[in-house]
């Protein structure tokens, strides 16, 4: 669908307006020096050799902590009325109210408020404390409890000057990487075995969506990666596996919150059979939320892997004839507007959707057409969703700066805003201005 309506017409013409934002996260942005009892499972990931592909750690990022006010400066400049920002587990901690951690964020938090920015909270975005990590992590039951432990600390300190909290960031590309094959932090390779983390995120989820509505919050969802799946070929068996690995990201971790109970097409991996949750739990897992957040990227090719019983399938390179980025990564606009009628279709009972995070990557320099020309055929494809009758009542761009970027190190920038690596300046990109005239009403092409 083309129209020539200015975009931000287009979506804020939705019954109950839109809401514009960014997203960033605590690791990848606040170069905060980890406490003694404040030591991330990041931090242990960074300092093993090899896990990170430039050698680089999580302090070696932007330093939004000590910069946080000149960035909320440039929020203003941007437009947006939504910042979604996470809190740093590890840097909480049991004793959340009463650390220097905390009192940041409430600054931080202050601060947007005073400027006319919604705050949007993730209470952990791929973030644990070593500790919880050491007795268990997701692997045990336990640490849902400590999760809603640290969603009733957040709450009490900033609840009153938040809109809107998301329990968790994309929680199966945590358990995926994190848990099973062990590319990013905790680094396990559990393979088949780590679904029982993701569903142990799950009753972690409920409980902390439990916590927030006891403390008063106003607005609670959840961030899932989505993605449009595709076989790489015509072949029965590229078609099952692409159906295999569709139920694992698009569904594991939607279906339950839905009430519809564990994919069944999972029924017979590894972990999925050991999860026995208690009426409770699926009681708390399925409770009702505000909105529903939509991070993404791209679309994936999945081919079978016959000779792999463990992991059949294998994601593979796009079509030749599809456009990619300096990374390989395909840009295809109308895969997001696919994404959400699919979800708007195939579950009705939703809320509305929010893209909670969408964006594109560059090697640097501050010419970045290709993100700016992305994040406006991004949000024309959002729109194009709105107008085909999805409920979508927001867009945040993954990111405001660029950032340490997990496992990826410096290396991929993500940002609007390019920030010198030893210095620390901020150097809008084009796509900052692209984007602060799309926000300001002006039509960009």
């Amino acid at each position: 669908m083309v129209s020539h309506v200015p975009l931000r017409r287009r979506l804020d013409a939705r019954p109950g307006g839109f809401r514009f934002g960014v997203s960033t996260a605590a690791t990848c942005v606040e170069s905060r020096e980890p406490a003694a009892d404040g030591v991330s499972i990041w931090d242990v990931f960074a300092a093993a050799p090899g896990r990170v592909t430039d050698g680089s750690g999580p302090r070696e990022g932007p330093d939004h902590f000590t910069h946080w006010s000149s960035d909320v400066g440039l929020l203003a400049d941007l437009g947006v009325d939504s910042y979604r920002l996470s809190l740093s587990w590890s840097a909480l901690g049991e004793d959340a109210p009463g650390r220097p951690a905390m009192s940041f964020y409430q600054r931080l938090v202050d601060a947007l408020v005073a400027a006319g920015i919604r705050p949007v909270v993730t209470l952990t975005h791929y973030d644990m404390p070593l500790t919880a990590m050491e007795a268990g992590g997701w692997l045990v039951s336990d640490t849902a409890e400590i999760f809603a432990d640290h969603a009733t600390d957040a709450v009490a300190a900033l609840g009153d000057r938040v809109d809107a909290w998301v329990t968790m960031n994309a929680p199966f590309i945590h358990t995926a990487l994190g848990y099973g094959v062990g590319i990013e932090a905790p680094g396990l390779t559990l393979l088949g075995g780590a679904l029982i983390g993701a569903q142990h995120q799950l009753v972690g989820h409920g409980r902390a969506v439990q916590a927030l509505r006891a403390g008063g919050a106003r607005l609670v969802g959840i961030a899932n990666a989505h993605t449009d799946v595709r076989p790489a070929g015509p072949e029965e068996t590229d078609i099952t596996a692409a159906a295999l690995y569709d139920a694992l990201h698009n569904h594991v971790f939607t279906d339950p919150l839905l009430g519809l109970g564990w994919p069944e097409r999972l029924a017979g991996l590894g972990g999925a059979e050991e999860f026995d949750p208690t009426d409770a739990d699926r009681a708390a897992i399925a409770a009702p939320l505000d909105f529903y957040g939509v991070n993404y990227y791209h679309p994936q090719w999945i081919a079978a892997e016959p000779e792999n019983r463990t992991i059949p399938f294998a994601i593979t390179e796009p079509p030749p004839d599809v456009p990619v980025d300096a990374f390989g990564w395909p840009a295809d606009p109308a895969a997001l507007t696919g994404t959400l009628l699919t979800l708007t279709r195939d579950h009705p009972e939703l809320p509305p959707l929010w893209v909670t995070e969408n964006g594109t990557q560059d090697t640097g320099g501050d010419d970045d057409g290709h993100r700016a020309r992305y994040l406006v055929s991004h949000l024309s494809a959002v729109a194009d969703a709105v107008d085909a009758g999805a409920d979508v009542g927001g867009y945040f761009h993954w990111s405001l700066l660029d950032g340490w970027e997990f496992a990826e190190g410096l290396g991929r920038r993500f940002g609007l805003v390019s920030v010198d690596p030893v210095t620390r300046a901020r150097t809008p990109k084009r796509s900052f201005g692209v984007y602060r005239d799309l926000l300001a009403g002006h039509r960009t092409a």
